[in-house]
């Protein structure tokens, strides 16, 4: 049963040990394991043995055994000796600096960094995986110049504080400047640092300051890109690039450098140009394009090296606006008019020239305030009071050209060429301008009453041509009437020749007769014909006249037929004798005016052929009841019986 129990307590022993075998190993042998992912931090709290017991004073880590803590650290793995009465071992993680960041390291213990310095020079202690080394080596203490990039180390953060940061990126266009916070001073009369070579951007700055680099402002600027720089050292703007448009130049003004050589010669007077890297103005201007300036040592002056139009009016600005602040001239003339033009003055830079009108004005806005402006108002203005303000608007081409030459020669004398000077609109006043607008309309209208007064002269031309044409077609027209008339005539003069010979062969007086009336007719109708072409062609000017001559061809005719009557009368009369001719020519009346010469009732009583009025009137009422319309057309209204008799002896009309 004891040895039982015995056997118990052993194996209750060995389980005790197995699960207690880190303590139990520390404490026997002071083992201590490091796992794979961790550091040992070693504290030693007392000394047993050795001369150096106490840390020197200032110091905080221990290199020679001391008490405190210790520089020298536990890599993974097994180690013993560190009894836990006299050492005490933490287990810290690795630190890590994920990727895009850095580290920054600040020393707890170390040397004291030099006066005038801020940040702690570099030394080799295996990227401060050895705090020992780092210390031998106379790290110091504070914050480290130098950084650790993405990783795993194994530091020794009793020494060593760790902090992560972003890396720095430039954006593309874009530039940054640089200021540094540890170097030496600026030179006197300098206002960034010098120019350093070696430091790999930045990020190797403590080879920025074994290299004597300077505090401040920097002349060097960084491109666009990732860069691990230490904030504790750098001091980064980012800010666009220097972009120089077509048709301009960038003339640079350096404020940082060696003094240089001015490369204008003696001519020029007015500032030093130097070559590019000295301090001033750069003899070379850069082109169109963009450029990394620094705006803080260098500023670049836009120089348009197109034609610059400069309006001197209120109403219109170029693009460019350096016309902005010019406004309209007022000018006031000899006669004591004030009035407003409007100028244009175009001018042109040579790129050559560009830096000396930088270095004479330092800008363009200058040069217009300071040049162009004063020049041409002044020009104008004297201009002006040399003449009154109509002369002034008559001879505007010259004045133009007048003061193109002496704005040019002007404008030469600094270094720009001066391509055209133009007047614009000219503004006289308003007074004036209604006196000469008046007058010009009265001139207006005394051409316009001419022009219309030769109008209606040509119109009136015009009607009267017109009249005479319509006219013409009378004219024609009568002359053929009369041609036709003439015929006519001369065909009827042959008729009645004819006619005329015919009777005569007929009978020998009536011949004779007929041929009179035929000549008598001929000369009649000739003297109608031209009655009527007379007629015709004066009835155009005069009616009254034309009346007369038809008066006078009509008498003719009468007389002519009279005549000719009175010979056929006497030739018949000699053929037949006054008697018979006399009863030949009442026998003719008689039948020409159909005459009843026998009644158509005849009354008469008796025997003794006598009759009564009854005897008379009984007929008639006889005949009036056979035909009543007839008896009423016989009988008057009233009247005698005796009456009514001679109504019906007197002669009726078939």
């Amino acid at each position: 049963m004891e040895t039982l129990i015995l056997n118990y307590w052993w194996v209750l022993l060995a389980l005790i040990c197995l699960v207690l075998y880190k303590y139990i190993l520390r404490f026997l042998f002071g083992m201590v394991i490091v796992p794979e992912d961790r550091i040992g931090l070693i504290t030693k709290k007392f000394v047993l043995f050795g001369s150096q017991k106490e840390l020197p004073d200032g110091r905080i880590i221990a290199l020679k055994g001391e008490a405190g803590f210790q520089g020298k650290t536990l890599a993974p793995g097994l180690y013993f000796g560190m009894w836990f009465w006299q050492y005490s071992v933490t287990m810290e993680q690795f630190t890590v600096i994920p990727e895009g960041k850095i580290g920054l390291i600040m020393a707890k213990d170390g040397a004291e960094i030099p006066t005038g310095n801020i940040l702690g020079q570099r030394v080799d202690s295996d990227n401060f995986q050895d705090a020992v080394k780092f210390l031998e080596n106379g790290g110091q203490r504070g914050r480290q110049a130098t950084y650790i990039t993405s990783g795993s180390y194994r530091i020794n953060t009793l020494l060593f504080q760790v902090s992560v940061t972003d890396m720095v990126r430039i954006q593309e266009s874009m530039v940054g400047i640089v200021t540094t916070l540890d170097g030496l001073p600026i030179e006197a009369n300098q206002i960034a640092g010098k120019w350093v070579e070696g430091h790999n951007n930045f990020q190797d700055f403590d080879s920025f300051i074994k290299n004597n680099g300077n505090r401040g402002l920097q002349p060097q600027v960084i491109l666009a890109g990732s860069y691990n720089l230490n904030p504790w050292a750098i001091q980064l703007e980012e800010t666009p690039m220097t972009e120089i448009p077509i048709g301009y130049v960038g003339v640079v003004i350096s404020y940082v450098g060696q003094e240089g050589n001015d490369l204008t010669g003696a001519d020029f007077k007015h500032g030093n140009i130097v070559a590019k890297g000295s301090k001033g103005v750069w003899l070379e201007p850069l082109g169109p394009g963009k450029y990394p300036i620094n705006k803080y040592t260098m500023k670049v002056e836009l120089v348009p090296t197109t034609n610059l139009v400069l309006n001197w009016a209120s109403a219109r600005s170029e693009a460019h606006n350096l016309d902005k602040n010019l406004s309209t001239i007022t000018v006031r003339s000899k006669d004591g008019f004030p009035f407003n033009l409007d100028v244009a003055q175009i001018i042109h830079v040579p790129t050559t020239e560009a830096p000396k009108v930088i270095a004479r004005f330092g800008n363009m806005v200058n040069l217009v305030s300071q040049v162009l402006e004063p020049t041409i108002g002044n020009y104008f203005r004297n201009s002006a009071q040399d003449s009154d303000v109509i002369a002034f608007l008559s001879t505007r081409k010259e004045r133009q050209e007048s003061a193109k030459d002496h704005i040019r020669k002007v404008l030469d004398e600094y270094n720009v060429n001066a391509v055209d000077t133009l007047i614009g609109d000219i503004v006289p006043p308003e007074s004036l301008m209604k006196t000469l607008t008046d007058r010009k309309i009265a001139e207006e209208q005394k051409i316009t009453y001419n022009t219309q007064k030769q109008a209606q002269e040509t119109r009136q031309g015009m009607e009267k041509e017109t009249a005479i044409a319509d006219m013409q077609k009378d004219i024609v027209k009568a002359q053929q009437s009369v041609e036709i008339a003439e015929r006519t005539a001369s065909a009827t003069v042959k008729k009645s020749e004819g006619d005329a010979a015919g009777v005569k062969l007929a009978v020998g007086a009536e011949a004779e007769a007929t041929k009179m009336r035929a000549h008598a007719e001929a000369e009649a109708t000739k003297a109608r014909a031209q009655a009527d072409s007379e007629a015709i062609k004066l009835r155009a000017s005069a009616e009254a006249e034309q009346i007369s001559l038809t008066g006078s061809a009509e008498a003719g005719k009468i007389l002519e037929v009279g005549k000719s009557t009175a010979e056929a009368y006497e030739l018949a009369v000699k053929a037949l004798g006054g008697e018979n001719f006399t009863r030949y020519k009442i026998t003719e009346e008689l039948s020409k005016g159909h005459i009843k010469l026998i009644p158509d009732v005849l009354i008469g009583g008796g025997a003794n052929a006598g009759g009564t009025a009854i005897d008379g009137l009984l007929g008639l009422k006889l005949m009036e009841m056979m035909d009543p319309e007839k008896g009423k057309e016989q009988l008057p209204a009233t009247g005698t019986a005796t009456e009514v008799l001679e109504v019906k002896a007197k002669p009726q009309k078939d």
